[in-house]
């Protein structure tokens, strides 16, 4: 059996999946990353002594904003109600830096797992932004879709 992508028609042309005929079901993803800095930059961070205010709490609002905007920033993705979303960080010593975990829940016709990726994402970059004067050498891994539920699909748990 030969995989076909869902977003694309028989030209292989880009398109909007039809989630018309799908039953609303309650679904939930969740979704992680890490943010590597130095251990400086994590004391500064922890100690609520960046220049430019409480860097988690920014990056928990944007992340959360940024999964509220998912399908305006992925093109094929369909516009959720969504019914929760939640960041969470968890700091980290050796090596240094800040996990990043985002849950979002809906009940929807298609998936959530893009905006807790977003959320992820965007909670990682948020957090560089906030103390680039620190450090400039930080780096994001890690950003990967952990479990889903709900939907055809089922449950996914990596």
């Amino acid at each position: 059996m030969t995989a076909r992508l869902s977003h694309l028609n028989d030209k292989g042309e880009a398109r909007m999946v039809d989630v018309s005929s799908k039953d609303v079901t309650s679904r939930a993803a969740r979704a992680e990353g890490f943010v590597s800095m130095s251990h400086k930059t994590l004391d500064l961070i922890l100690a609520g002594d960046a220049a430019k205010g409480d860097v988690l709490a920014t990056a928990r609002i944007a992340g959360i904003m940024a999964a509220k905007r998912t399908s305006e920033l992925i093109p094929l993705c369909h516009p959720l109600s969504l019914t929760e979303v939640t960041v969470d960080f968890e700091p980290v010593r050796d090596p240094p830096g800040i996990r990043v975990e985002a849950i979002a829940k809906v009940d929807a016709k298609t998936g959530v797992e893009m905006e807790a990726l977003t959320a992820v994402s965007i909670a990682c970059l948020t957090i560089y932004d906030m103390v680039k004067a620190a450090d400039r050498a930080m780096s994001f891994s890690g950003i990967r879709l952990v479990e889903k539920t709900g939907g055809r699909s089922g449950h996914f748990k990596r």
